[in-house]
């Protein structure tokens, strides 16, 4: 089969792998779609983990293949996957920290190598344990590429609950590519939750306002800070997520918030992401700092039924569908936004089933 392999020094090449095999309790799935997140560009921009791996971890496709004693799924029904599932009963899983628990960081799902989500492939292989409680069934009239955002929907419920935003509050969304635009939709539907977007590219800003936010504002030519504070008696925004990776833009998040204000860093998850903050601001401010990474298993079933609402129109968010050899374009895509590239969906079948 064909796969997209990460071979180290920030390269992707197509290339002929083996067909995983698939064991007892497995099942192997033919990939419709996967969407291109930036998490794995990082991994692979910084060279974060040897190689050679096979990334892409937004995955739906067909059940292909099951293994023996499977009854859950059967060959042609229409799945999306999760790559990591925690064990449920380590300390940091008793305290809902499932992305710490050990079994959650061994990922479950490959295309061979060391297993790395592997949705850059034409087929993957999922883990017994990914199988037991990581697969979600596709509802007829839901498209593939549709069901790719399950994930990434679930990693943003994740982080509004951290968040704890309530009736009333006041959110400043820094960011507004796809996952800031996933956070805009969510909160849309939260009541009475005065939602700010915030990003330097004008398309992304008017499509924030059609998705859900109350106003949009072009973060390189404003003072964040004094804007939030002029709309909220002079307080400043009661959260702020920090949903991209930019240049000073964390100071930025602390600046519009509040004295006792929430700041979520969402986007940071490399080593190479660094800042500095005025330590009296955040201490004498009260302000909390804190982050989110990856899902929560228990808002799998929730992230699913919000994906598969007619009024949740996550498809617009979709700019780009590529063959797995254009992969490469994607990733640069997705890294260098410009003002008609928002999410990048792989295709990676030729006769890929969108449907």
């Amino acid at each position: 089969m064909r796969a997209a392999v990460y071979r180290g020094e920030q390269t992707v090449r197509v290339e002929q792998v083996p067909l995983p095999p698939v064991g007892p309790g497995e099942i192997l799935i033919r990939v419709a779609a996967c969407g291109v997140c930036h998490t794995d560009l990082k991994k692979i921009e910084h060279d974060l983990l040897p190689p050679p791996r096979i990334y892409g971890h937004e995955t739906a496709g067909v059940v292909a293949a099951v293994g023996a004693g499977v009854t859950k799924y059967e060959p042609g029904e229409r799945v999306c996957v999760f790559h990591h599932i925690p064990c449920l009963d380590c300390f940091y899983c008793r305290r809902k920290a499932y992305a710490q628990c050990e079994t959650y960081k061994r990922v479950g799902v490959t295309a061979g190598f060391e297993p790395a989500g592997g949705g850059f492939a034409e087929y993957v292989r999922v883990m017994d344990w990914i199988v037991e409680r990581g697969v979600e069934k596709i509802p007829d009239g839901v498209s593939f590429d549709k069901a790719t955002f399950v994930e990434p929907v679930n990693t943003c419920l994740k982080g509004l609950e951290k968040c704890a935003v309530e009736a009333g509050e006041t959110v400043a969304v820094l960011g507004q590519g796809p996952i800031g635009l996933l956070f805009t939709m969510l909160l849309r539907q939260r009541p009475d939750v005065g939602v700010y977007a915030t990003d330097v590219l004008p398309s992304r800003l008017e499509k924030s306002l059609r998705l859900g936010a109350r106003e949009a504002l072009n973060a390189a030519e404003i003072d964040l800070g004094a804007e939030m504070r002029s709309r909220t008696a002079g307080r400043g925004a009661d959260v702020a997520i920090v949903a991209a990776s930019a240049p000073r833009i964390v100071e930025q998040a602390v600046a519009a918030t509040r004295p006792g204000g929430r700041i979520m860093l969402f986007a940071q998850t490399s080593p190479q992401e660094t800042f500095v903050l005025d330590g009296a601001g955040v201490g004498k401010g009260e302000r909390m700092v804190f982050g989110s990474y990856s899902a929560s298993v228990d808002l799998q079933r929730e992230s699913a039924e919000t994906v598969w609402r007619s009024d949740f129109p996550v498809e617009e968010l979709i700019s780009h569908r590529l063959p797995l050899e254009e992969l490469q374009r994607g990733m640069e895509l997705a890294r260098s936004p410009s003002a008609d590239s928002l999410k990048v969906l792989v295709h990676p079948r030729e006769e890929s089933d969108r449907d």
